[in-house]
């Protein structure tokens, strides 16, 4: 790996193009470097995690809706979406929206934290519909996957969005152009345009997801998907891009971020090196922000040394800056407290998840934020004696440098109205590859079967894990497989309909 520095630049000081950071972006993609094993198995791994919940969410309102509008743009030999027949193909930007929306929406797929926030699985559903539209092979889409992970978390490791209230999309636009510049075997200038176009055009802001939180949470990276798959489109046919898009003097750095004097050092991948950034990442074992995953482990834990709740005075979690500032009483959102708040808002409340949690011993991604279960009053009255404190220890470990001191948990203080006191701490999730149980194959397609359970038929369930796992060997004419049709209960919006525009 080689650590890029990137800096904004005075117009007057025209800066190469092999010397901008959209360019090195772009000569990564272009390095026609093979897949290792392990990165193969991961990148499997996490098309499962996909189609698990992606499904599980098939006829949720925002993926139903997402769904609404793709299948308005049919396209023969386009590509497949989430829960409708394998034969009906659609736009690749449009099957990328629909089937985006549908893994973002349970806040339940994979994760990278460092300097920023990311769910790198959201390079999986453009890739794989620009793939099918295309044309390609297993092999290919391999090696554009990896890719998109490749940028995406080395973007997040030195470049801070939500500092300056952008939402993480904005490393989406870019990683997916450089996904898809791989996977079409695209020269390094066409990707270069593509890059800087998709980065252009996804920066939003982060009130996305502060205070009432909508479902726009889980449209926002199928959005940025489908806008750097319009992105390369453009270039393909020879358009150009803002430029330089990082250190311009009116850039996005310059005006968004850290402004004129900005100084970030983005490691990437030199030449001939192999992409494995995506071993770095890890998924969830429950639907909610992966900064409350090791504290819903920890709440089953203490949890089940409590005989009676009403007995708890309050709950202190010690815990990240980010973790108070996002999902905890750090953030001053009444929202996070609010018994009739969206879903969307209270898996970003670590109070009300660890109240639920510390009750229940067991975390659900439907029932844990049913309605009759947030307004519960017993759990009301727990859930607003909970608050969470900034520890400076686990700050530094949340940003530490190395990935095995790296950690996302905090301490948790329960004090009775006896004046005694349960305390404990777990840095990591159980199922973080350095946790108690780390994820791997068998987890995955354990919670595919358990997500798709009632949903789908069993011999559509073991097509379609057949199928994902012999993504290197896959022809073209197979790649339409990586698809999963729900058969066992009815798709809502599965025809057009008249309540929109298209």
């Amino acid at each position: 790996m080689k650590n890029h520095t990137v800096k904004v630049y005075p117009s007057k000081q025209e800066l190469k193009r092999e010397d901008q950071f959209a360019w090195k972006i772009a000569a990564v993609a272009a390095d026609p470097v093979d897949v290792d094993d392990d990165v193969t198995d991961m990148v499997i791994n996490r098309m499962i995690d996909n189609a698990s919940v992606a499904m599980a969410s098939v006829n949720r309102r925002p993926v139903a809706n997402a769904r609404a509008m793709a299948i308005c743009h049919p396209r023969d030999g386009g590509a497949t979406i989430f829960g409708m027949p394998a034969d009906q193909r659609f736009g690749a930007e449009w099957a990328a929206w629909a089937n985006g929306t549908a893994v973002r929406e349970l806040d339940y797929h994979d994760t990278f934290l460092a300097a920023d926030y990311s769910h790198p699985g959201d390079n999986i559903p453009p890739t794989l519909a620009v793939a099918q539209q295309k044309g390609l092979d297993g092999k290919q889409l391999l090696r554009g996957i990896a890719t998109g992970y490749e940028i995406q978390v080395n973007l997040v490791k030195g470049i801070c969005l939500h500092e300056h209230k952008i939402d993480h999309i904005a490393h989406v636009g870019p990683s997916v152009a450089a996904a898809l510049g791989t996977l079409l075997k695209l020269d390094t200038e066409t990707i270069y345009q593509s890059v800087q176009q998709g980065l252009h055009v996804t920066c939003t802001t982060r009130q996305s997801r502060k205070g009432e939180i909508s479902s726009w949470k889980a449209y926002a990276p199928a959005h940025a998907g489908k806008l750097a798959i319009e992105a390369v489109d453009r270039c393909m046919r020879g358009e150009g891009a803002p430029s330089p898009i990082y250190e311009g003097e009116d850039s996005v750095i310059a005006w968004m971020l850290d402004g004129p004097d900005a100084n970030y050092t983005v490691p990437l991948p030199e030449a001939g090196e192999s992409k494995r950034a995506i071993l770095e990442t890890y998924t969830k074992e429950h639907s909610a922000e992966y900064q409350s995953q090791a504290l819903i482990d920890l709440a089953r834990k203490m949890g089940a040394q409590i005989s009676d709740f009403d007995t708890i005075d309050n709950i202190v979690i010690q815990t990240s800056h980010h973790t108070h500032y996002v999902i905890g009483t750090g953030a001053g959102d009444p929202q996070k407290m609010d018994p009739t708040a969206s879903r969307e808002t209270l898996d970003h409340s670590i109070m009300y998840i660890f109240a639920v949690a510390l009750q229940d011993q067991a975390w659900h991604h439907v029932k844990s934020y049913a309605p009759e279960r947030a307004q519960r009053p017993d759990t009301v009255k727990l859930w607003h004696s909970i608050s969470t404190v900034e520890d400076p220890r686990w700050t530094e470990r949340y940003h530490h440098p190395d990935p095995n001191q790296r950690a996302f948990g905090g301490r948790v203080v329960i004090t009775m109205k006896d004046g005694s006191t349960l305390e404990d701490e777990l840095a990591l999730a159980d199922a973080h590859p350095a946790g108690a149980r780390p994820f791997v194959r068998e987890n995955y397609i354990n919670k595919f079967k358990m997500l798709v359970d009632g949903l789908v038929s069993d011999g559509e369930r073991d097509r379609f894990l057949d199928t994902v796992q012999r993504l290197p060997s896959l022809t073209a004419d197979e790649l339409g497989g990586l698809h999963v049709t729900l058969d066992a209960v009815s798709l809502d919006y599965a025809t057009r309909d008249d309540r929109g525009i298209f």
